[in-house]
């Protein structure tokens, strides 16, 4: 059965409430991916993680992922000091694997399945000199690992612009020689637009797919616009996506764009039509005689 959810990344501006999980269950979404700032949910304060596990309960919303924290703080549509698991500064790099960890402890006592990890910082913000690191992100990346499996949470890699989670770069990190126990990757469809390609993306990654992010651009920006705004052949992309066999959690991750409200109708219009699409992919091809 496909099931969709809604990253919380919509309301990322603002401290996550009751009232944004009433309004994402009206509008018929009961799954959703916590996106981890500070600012947004904060994962250090148990009192926090326990409430916001009450108000899943009472919305009959099920938290199917969180997003590792990226950085410090986000307010007013200004982002605070970035965390970068790929810096070859030590102490940036450690403070960034201690969050990550801290966001994956909430993650297993809010019920997630899964945890959502950048490596290094993406094209289109300020890398500092020394960052996007391949021997530091590794480091980074064996101790996260092992943090997700003692916390049985599972580790998703996404695609995000750079160099070190393209579609390519990912496969070879699964390929490679670091013990990620069950390990997979995030297919985030915008971010793949950007590089490579959606569809061609989807299949260079395989069965490493265990979860995914769904918007869309036009090529050029991550502004991460409702499915069908952008440029993206969406039934090429799930066609690819069938391909594979993908059967897990399809978590639509938009941005505001200043009037939220208005873009979860558009999101809700968009899941309508990803789901008329995968009916089609999901039909047997009759061959005539």
């Amino acid at each position: 059965m496909t099931r969709f959810g809604l990253s919380t990344h919509l309301f990322h501006g603002e401290h996550l409430e009751r009232a944004h999980l009433e309004t994402i269950a009206r509008h018929g979404f009961d799954l959703i991916e916590i996106f981890a700032t500070k600012t947004h949910v904060n994962y250090h304060d148990a009192q926090e993680v326990a409430r916001l596990t009450g108000w899943l309960r009472e919305t009959g919303i099920s938290a199917a992922s969180m997003h590792a924290p990226i950085c410090d703080g986000f307010s007013h549509g200004v982002w605070g000091r970035a965390f970068s698991n790929a810096s070859g500064h030590a102490a940036h790099r450690q403070e960034a694997v201690a969050e990550t960890a801290a966001a994956i402890r909430a993650a297993r006592d809010l019920g997630c399945r899964t945890i959502v990890l950048h490596l290094g910082l993406p094209r289109g913000q300020e890398i500092p000199a020394g960052d996007n690191d391949p021997g530091a992100m590794r480091r980074s990346l064996e101790a996260i690992a092992e943090a997700a499996t003692a916390a049985g949470v599972q580790l998703a890699l996404e695609v995000i612009p750079n160099d070190l989670s393209t579609p390519d770069a990912l496969a070879d990190i699964f390929g490679g020689d670091l013990d990620l126990g069950d390990a997979g990757v995030c297919l985030d469809f915008g971010h793949a637009n950007m590089l490579s390609g959606a569809p061609e993306a989807a299949e260079a990654l395989g069965g490493h797919i265990i979860t995914t992010h769904l918007h869309d651009n036009k090529g050029r920006e991550d502004n991460h616009l409702v499915p069908f705004a952008g440029n993206i052949d969406w039934t090429a992309t799930l066609a690819a996506m069938s391909k594979i066999g993908y059967a897990g959690p399809w978590i639509f991750e938009v941005a505001d764009h200043g009037d939220a409200a208005a873009v979860l109708i558009r999101t809700v219009g968009a899941r309508t039509r990803l789901q008329g699409i995968l009916n089609d992919l999901a039909q047997p091809f009759e061959f005539t005689e």
